[in-house]
Protein backbone atom coordinates (compact mmCIF):
# COMPACT_ATOMS: atom_id res chain seq x y z
CA UNK A 1 0.00 0.00 0.00
CA UNK A 2 2.80 2.39 0.90
CA UNK A 3 4.56 1.68 -2.38
CA UNK A 4 1.40 2.71 -4.29
CA UNK A 5 1.20 6.01 -2.36
CA UNK A 6 4.83 6.79 -3.13
CA UNK A 7 4.24 6.04 -6.82
CA UNK A 8 1.27 8.43 -6.81
CA UNK A 9 3.31 11.16 -5.10
CA UNK A 10 6.11 10.78 -7.62
CA UNK A 11 3.60 10.83 -10.48
CA UNK A 12 1.87 13.95 -9.11
CA UNK A 13 5.18 15.75 -8.59
CA UNK A 14 6.23 14.98 -12.16
CA UNK A 15 2.82 15.98 -13.52
CA UNK A 16 2.86 19.24 -11.58
CA UNK A 17 6.41 20.03 -12.74
CA UNK A 18 5.40 19.31 -16.34
CA UNK A 19 2.36 21.58 -16.00
CA UNK A 20 4.49 24.41 -14.65
CA UNK A 21 7.03 24.05 -17.46
CA UNK A 22 4.26 23.85 -20.07
CA UNK A 23 2.66 26.97 -18.58
CA UNK A 24 5.98 28.75 -18.79
CA UNK A 25 6.34 27.81 -22.43
CA UNK A 26 2.85 29.09 -23.21
CA UNK A 27 3.36 32.31 -21.23
CA UNK A 28 6.67 32.90 -22.99
CA UNK A 29 9.54 35.15 -22.02
CA UNK A 30 9.75 34.64 -18.27
CA UNK A 31 12.92 36.11 -16.86
CA UNK A 32 13.70 33.08 -14.75
CA UNK A 33 13.52 30.88 -17.83
CA UNK A 34 16.90 32.09 -19.04
CA UNK A 35 18.37 31.43 -15.59
CA UNK A 36 17.20 27.84 -15.79
CA UNK A 37 18.70 27.34 -19.25
CA UNK A 38 15.29 27.07 -20.89
CA UNK A 39 16.33 28.99 -24.00
CA UNK A 40 15.57 25.83 -25.96
CA UNK A 41 11.87 26.63 -25.35
CA UNK A 42 12.31 30.17 -26.68
CA UNK A 43 12.08 31.63 -23.19
CA UNK A 44 14.27 34.26 -21.66
CA UNK A 45 16.20 35.06 -24.79
CA UNK A 46 18.58 37.90 -24.13
CA UNK A 47 17.68 41.03 -26.06
CA UNK A 48 20.46 42.90 -27.75
CA UNK A 49 21.45 45.64 -25.33
CA UNK A 50 19.86 48.93 -26.25
CA UNK A 51 22.32 51.79 -26.59
CA UNK A 52 21.52 54.99 -24.68
CA UNK A 53 23.10 58.45 -25.02
CA UNK A 54 24.20 58.36 -21.35
CA UNK A 55 26.20 55.22 -20.58
CA UNK A 56 28.15 54.74 -17.37
CA UNK A 57 29.84 51.78 -15.74
CA UNK A 58 28.11 50.06 -12.85
CA UNK A 59 30.66 51.60 -10.46
CA UNK A 60 29.96 55.09 -11.84
CA UNK A 61 26.19 54.60 -11.37
CA UNK A 62 26.75 53.45 -7.78
CA UNK A 63 28.87 56.53 -7.11
CA UNK A 64 26.32 58.89 -8.70
CA UNK A 65 23.12 57.50 -7.13
CA UNK A 66 21.88 56.84 -3.61
CA UNK A 67 21.68 53.11 -2.78
CA UNK A 68 17.88 53.13 -3.19
CA UNK A 69 17.97 55.08 -6.47
CA UNK A 70 20.63 52.69 -7.76
CA UNK A 71 18.49 49.67 -6.81
CA UNK A 72 15.46 51.08 -8.63
CA UNK A 73 17.06 52.74 -11.66
CA UNK A 74 19.82 50.25 -12.43
CA UNK A 75 18.52 46.97 -10.92
CA UNK A 76 14.82 47.40 -11.79
CA UNK A 77 13.67 47.56 -8.20
CA UNK A 78 10.48 49.08 -6.81
CA UNK A 79 10.32 51.50 -3.91
CA UNK A 80 7.68 50.87 -1.23
CA UNK A 81 4.29 52.44 -1.90
CA UNK A 82 3.81 55.85 -0.25
CA UNK A 83 7.53 56.18 0.49
CA UNK A 84 8.29 59.00 -1.96
CA UNK A 85 7.60 62.66 -1.21
CA UNK A 86 7.04 63.10 -4.96
CA UNK A 87 3.74 61.24 -4.67
CA UNK A 88 2.31 64.26 -2.82
CA UNK A 89 4.14 66.91 -4.91
CA UNK A 90 1.64 68.94 -6.96
CA UNK A 91 3.57 72.13 -7.65
CA UNK A 92 4.23 73.33 -11.21
CA UNK A 93 7.43 71.91 -12.65
CA UNK A 94 9.15 69.06 -14.42
CA UNK A 95 10.09 65.58 -13.22
CA UNK A 96 13.57 64.59 -14.39
CA UNK A 97 15.45 61.30 -14.34
CA UNK A 98 17.40 61.05 -11.08
CA UNK A 99 20.20 59.34 -12.97
CA UNK A 100 20.82 61.75 -15.85
CA UNK A 101 18.52 64.81 -15.33
CA UNK A 102 16.61 64.10 -18.56
CA UNK A 103 13.08 65.66 -18.55
CA UNK A 104 10.48 62.89 -18.23
CA UNK A 105 7.10 64.19 -17.05
CA UNK A 106 5.30 67.50 -16.57
CA UNK A 107 3.35 68.38 -13.45
CA UNK A 108 0.41 69.28 -15.73
CA UNK A 109 0.03 65.55 -16.52
CA UNK A 110 0.30 64.34 -12.90
CA UNK A 111 -2.71 62.94 -11.06
CA UNK A 112 -3.47 61.18 -7.77
CA UNK A 113 -3.83 57.50 -8.65
CA UNK A 114 -4.15 56.56 -4.95
CA UNK A 115 -1.51 53.87 -5.49
CA UNK A 116 1.21 55.56 -3.42
CA UNK A 117 3.46 56.20 -6.43
CA UNK A 118 3.69 59.38 -8.53
CA UNK A 119 1.43 58.86 -11.56
CA UNK A 120 1.12 60.66 -14.89
CA UNK A 121 -1.14 60.41 -17.92
CA UNK A 122 1.73 60.80 -20.41
CA UNK A 123 5.45 61.57 -20.69
CA UNK A 124 6.61 65.15 -21.24
CA UNK A 125 7.19 64.36 -24.93
CA UNK A 126 7.27 61.40 -27.30
CA UNK A 127 11.01 60.74 -26.90
CA UNK A 128 11.27 61.05 -23.12
CA UNK A 129 10.73 57.41 -22.18
CA UNK A 130 11.01 53.98 -23.72
CA UNK A 131 9.17 50.78 -22.88
CA UNK A 132 9.86 47.05 -22.76
CA UNK A 133 7.80 44.07 -21.61
CA UNK A 134 8.76 42.42 -18.35
CA UNK A 135 7.51 39.17 -16.83
CA UNK A 136 8.81 39.58 -13.27
CA UNK A 137 5.35 38.86 -11.85
CA UNK A 138 4.79 35.99 -14.33
CA UNK A 139 2.48 38.05 -16.50
CA UNK A 140 3.38 40.73 -19.02
CA UNK A 141 3.71 44.32 -17.83
CA UNK A 142 4.99 47.34 -19.73
CA UNK A 143 8.14 48.59 -18.05
CA UNK A 144 9.05 52.27 -18.54
CA UNK A 145 12.65 53.48 -18.71
CA UNK A 146 14.45 56.76 -19.31
CA UNK A 147 15.16 57.15 -23.02
CA UNK A 148 18.42 58.94 -22.22
CA UNK A 149 20.13 56.54 -19.78
CA UNK A 150 17.91 53.45 -19.71
CA UNK A 151 17.14 53.80 -15.99
CA UNK A 152 14.08 51.87 -14.80
CA UNK A 153 11.29 54.27 -13.84
CA UNK A 154 8.21 52.11 -13.27
CA UNK A 155 5.37 50.69 -15.36
CA UNK A 156 2.52 51.98 -17.51
CA UNK A 157 -1.02 50.60 -17.20
CA UNK A 158 -4.18 51.18 -19.23
CA UNK A 159 -6.36 52.16 -16.25
CA UNK A 160 -5.59 55.89 -16.15
CA UNK A 161 -7.89 58.89 -16.57
CA UNK A 162 -8.66 60.83 -19.73
CA UNK A 163 -7.28 62.12 -22.01
CA UNK A 164 -4.95 59.13 -22.54
CA UNK A 165 -6.46 56.38 -20.38
CA UNK A 166 -2.91 55.56 -19.29
CA UNK A 167 -1.31 55.53 -15.83
CA UNK A 168 2.45 55.95 -15.83
CA UNK A 169 3.12 54.64 -12.31
CA UNK A 170 6.65 55.80 -11.48
CA UNK A 171 9.09 55.24 -8.64
CA UNK A 172 9.64 58.61 -7.00
CA UNK A 173 13.25 57.78 -6.14
CA UNK A 174 13.93 57.41 -9.88
CA UNK A 175 13.03 61.07 -10.47
CA UNK A 176 13.87 64.57 -9.28
CA UNK A 177 11.28 67.37 -9.25
CA UNK A 178 12.41 70.71 -10.69
CA UNK A 179 9.96 73.50 -9.77
CA UNK A 180 8.90 75.92 -12.50
CA UNK A 181 10.28 79.43 -12.22
CA UNK A 182 7.86 81.98 -10.78
CA UNK A 183 5.64 83.36 -13.49
CA UNK A 184 5.99 80.33 -15.79
CA UNK A 185 3.93 77.19 -16.16
CA UNK A 186 5.32 73.66 -16.23
CA UNK A 187 4.69 73.46 -20.00
CA UNK A 188 6.78 76.62 -20.56
CA UNK A 189 9.77 75.06 -18.80
CA UNK A 190 9.77 71.93 -20.96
Amino acid sequence: MMDERNKRRVFLKKALTGTIIAGAVVAGGMTMASRKGWAVFGLGKDKKAEAFPVTLTDAQWQERLSPEAYRVLRKHGTEPSRSSPLDAEYGAGVYQCAGCAFPLFSSTDKFDSRTGWPSFTRPINEGAVGTTTDYKLFYPRTEVHCANCGGHLGHVFDDGPEPTGLRYCMNGVAMAFIPAEKGTTAKETE
